[in-house]
């Protein structure tokens, strides 16, 4: 089992998505545990939970401050607790683009609306308006443009007769409750998780010119069309425990070098010889640019020159 992702939760109120979030990581077989609450309020009441849990906080005003200075602040305090992802749990100030960039894909935010409906504030009363059936929550991936980043999960919560927004909301906090923490876990899993990692591959594999997957010796494959195989994903392969993209490379050398240099990530594939590589996808960081990279050099490894010659044109432009 890898080891549980470390979340720093960035809060400005009481904290009751922080505590389902603090509490869902206590329960066997938990995903992430959460290493740091901080915030901009000094009184926020989620200071004072997180502190009788055990959980170590961080608290700066934002007052006085210029955004920039205020999120390296934020920024220190969570890279200084180690944490691997943050999660925004009512964190009511706009962060700026840098803190964006450097956390991107690695924080979460949740918001009352089943986005990309209402987007921004009022959005229970803006539901009610509209006369939808639902209202709900949704978690998503925080980029700068606001509460617009990647949808992870939702959470639909019907509109009854009569409601307000205030009934809406009190409701809507049960779901946000249930859906915050399932969809984070699932989220800081998603590196080690087998059925992910090949669809990551396979993404990029069969974006290639003339690509084909098949099933070969129990592994998904991908080969050019009625050509060679240029790439296999190991799952467990022989009971070996690894995940790993095996790709071509130019021989005996090369992979001694690799492995020598990672032997944590580079291994020497059985019954593949010396022209592949095992790539190891289940290491929790796993550069996914440079396995595009690999998956293309296989690929031209294998393809017959009138195929490359279209790829080599079609790069220049």
């Amino acid at each position: 089992m890898p080891d549980k992702a470390r979340v720093a939760v960035l809060v400005s109120g009481t904290g009751t998505n922080m505590a389902a979030l603090l509490y869902a990581s206590r329960l066997p077989g938990a995903a992430y545990e959460i290493v740091l609450v901080a915030s901009n309020d000094l009184a926020a009441g989620a200071l004072a939970l997180a502190e009788a849990e055990g959980v170590a906080t961080f608290a700066l005003s934002h007052k006085g401050m210029k955004r920039a200075e205020h999120d390296a602040a934020m920024d220190a305090a969570a890279r200084e607790a180690k944490a691997d992802y943050i999660a925004l749990a009512g964190y009511m100030r706009v962060l700026g683009p840098a803190f964006v960039a450097d956390w991107q894909g690695r924080m979460l935010n949740i918001h009352p609306s089943l986005l990309p409906r209402y987007p921004g504030l009022d959005t229970h009363a803006r539901a009610i308006a509209a006369g939808d059936g639902h209202g709900g929550a949704s978690v998503h991936l925080v980029t700068d443009d606001l509460d617009m980043g990647e949808v992870l999960g939702r959470a639909e919560v019907a509109i009854a007769p009569g409601d307000t927004a205030e009934t809406l909301a009190e409701r809507v906090k049960f779901a946000e409750h249930q859906l915050y923490p399932r969809v984070l876990a699932d989220y800081v899993s998603r590196p080690f998780d087998p059925d992910w990692l090949v669809a990551q591959v396979r993404e990029r594999a069969m974006a290639l010119p003339h690509a084909e997957e098949t099933l070969s010796h129990g592994m998904p494959c991908f080969g050019i069309e009625k050509g060679k195989k240029f790439a296999w994903v190991s799952m467990d392969h022989h009971g070996d425990g690894k995940t790993a993209l095996l790709a071509k490379i130019d021989g005996a050398d090369e992979q001694a070098q690799l492995i020598e240099n990672d032997p944590e990530r580079y291994y020497r594939p059985a019954y593949f010889g010396d022209g592949w590589i095992g790539i190891r996808l289940d290491l929790g960081d796993t550069d996914w640019q440079s396995i595009e990279d690999w998956l293309s050099r296989s690929w031209r490894a294998v393809a017959p020159k009138k195929l490359t010659g279209l790829m080599d044109a079609a790069d220049q432009f």
